[in-house]
């Protein structure tokens, strides 16, 4: 409890404007436009610097509250129930994958999760770009097998980076 606590006091802040300069969310913005051509899914990166003391306090983790944001920014809106949320806890580094029901009957829990620990590795590594995009990419081949583009492929979530 304490380490999170200050990591989310120290660590969170500083990092969103070093790690995701406007450039980088511009190219993670394209990232996310050009792999939607390849299928039906619609996927949206949101990025949240830190907690505040009281939410670590209260025993927020990253999953519940990437739950949450998948409610708020209204990922699952989609006309196939094909939505996906990648969610990046900065202070924390933890990274969480909330698929829509439309995409999670077809994508079984381990593939998210072989995504999310090939994230760690390379968040780790030390270039948080590279990680996010690669991570990105891996999220973009598992869609584009399970979840093919039809004739019909509205843009339904927005293509840009949120930052919570």
């Amino acid at each position: 409890m304490l380490r999170r606590l200050l990591l989310n006091l120290f660590a969170g802040w500083f990092r969103l404007s070093r790690w995701f300069p406007a450039a980088t969310m511009i190219r993670i913005r394209d990232a996310i436009a050009r792999g939607e051509l390849g299928h039906a899914g619609e996927l949206c990166f949101a990025v949240e610097p830190r907690y505040s003391i009281w939410s670590v306090l209260s025993g927020l983790q990253p999953r519940q509250r990437a739950a949450t944001a998948f409610s708020l920014l209204r990922v699952w809106d989609t006309q196939d129930n094909s939505g996906v949320l990648l969610y990046l806890q900065l202070a924390e580094r933890r990274v969480e994958i909330i698929a829509d029901r439309g995409i999670a009957a077809r994508v079984a829990p381990a593939q998210w999760q072989r995504i999310c620990d090939r994230f760690a590795a390379d968040i780790a590594d030390g270039d948080p770009e590279a990680a996010v995009l690669t991570c990105i990419a891996g999220i973009n081949i598992l869609l584009s097998e399970h979840f093919p583009a039809s004739a019909d492929n509205p843009r339904e979530v927005p293509d840009d980076p949120v930052v919570l």
